[in-house]
């Protein structure tokens, strides 16, 4: 895993290289990339995402999209990456970290999504297992949290083969698909041992 800063000096994570894969923030660049991927995976993604609107996929969402990131970003609020295959720099998925808290919380929240063509390859393990060390060593969280529905079962292993011990059931803790879903609660903490997730498969 290789860290790179942001040009402005500033401690945010700029670029997350794992085995692979690469990872960096997104741009207007990757607009057809990204809006071809999410619409070939539309059906494998939307019953896990909020409900997309009626201009989702458009150029200007897109750029309201980045503009969202950006402002995140320079708040030290959120952190957006997109996902690159690391020898054709083809786009695979995203990964984001959300609702940064700090003060006495220093904690985060998770998310990630895959193209349909490239889920079950472990891909989006691997981003995660990249992802860690830079959220934790670089912006100094000490929790990092996810959620996920009791039927995703793909990313209950992200998860756990990220070390990841589920803490909770929460009851119609996110509106998915249009559909308030239950989740399960799960969350690593700075201090936990690699070690501990299931192995890889």
């Amino acid at each position: 895993m290789a860290f790179l800063r942001a040009g402005t000096g500033s401690e945010h994570p700029s670029a997350i290289e794992g085995r692979g894969i690469r990872m960096r923030a997104p741009d207007m660049s990757d607009y057809g990339p990204w809006a071809e991927l999410r619409t070939l995976s539309r059906q494998h993604l939307s019953p896990w995402e909020p409900l997309w609107t009626r201009d989702e996929l458009t150029r200007s969402a897109y750029r309201r999209r980045l503009k969202h990131y950006q402002r995140e970003a320079w708040e030290d609020q959120g952190y957006a990456f997109l996902i690159f295959g690391a020898g054709d720099d083809r786009l695979l998925g995203g990964l984001s970290l959300s609702n940064v808290r700090r003060g006495v919380t220093q904690a985060a929240a998770l998310g990630y999504w895959i193209g349909q063509p490239y889920a079950g390859r472990g891909i989006m393990s691997e981003a995660v297992r990249a992802a860690l060390p830079v959220f934790f060593g670089v912006l100094k969280l000490h929790r990092i949290e996810a959620a996920t529905q009791p039927v995703n079962l793909p990313s209950i292993r992200v998860l756990e083969r990220n070390a990841f011990a589920r803490e909770g059931f929460a009851r119609s803790y996110l509106k998915i698909s249009g559909a308030w879903a239950d989740h399960i609660l799960f969350a690593r903490l700075a201090g936990d041992d690699a070690n501990d997730g299931a192995p890889a498969a």
